[in-house]
């Protein structure tokens, strides 16, 4: 699987690419032909001083592209939200179409 890591607008951690890495490329275990996995990182001002973490997951499969965008207060937590929503899309996915 092909994975495409986007920050706008700000520098991801190393550590962070890393853990989001193996997330996403874990999904493979669950459908084995996802050719391609845009992931994007986005700050979203919610108040005066605190920016939400927002991070996007476009799964390109046979046929179909899946979605999910999820935020958190941290990048790690919006993360596990994005990977359960996706992991969830997949199966339901893979039920209809075999």
């Amino acid at each position: 699987m092909n994975i495409q890591l986007h920050a706008v607008h700000f520098k991801a951690d190393s550590k962070l690419e890393e853990k989001i890495m193996e997330k996403i490329e874990h999904l493979s275990h669950y459908h084995s032909k996802i050719a391609r996995a845009d992931v994007f990182l986005k700050l979203e001002n919610s108040s005066v001083n605190v920016k939400e973490k927002v991070i996007e997951v476009k799964l390109h499969l046979p046929g179909a592209d899946l979605f999910t965008s999820q935020n958190g207060h941290h990048f790690e937590e919006a993360l596990d939200l994005a990977y359960d929503q996706i992991k969830g899309q997949i199966i339901k996915h893979k039920e209809k179409h075999g």
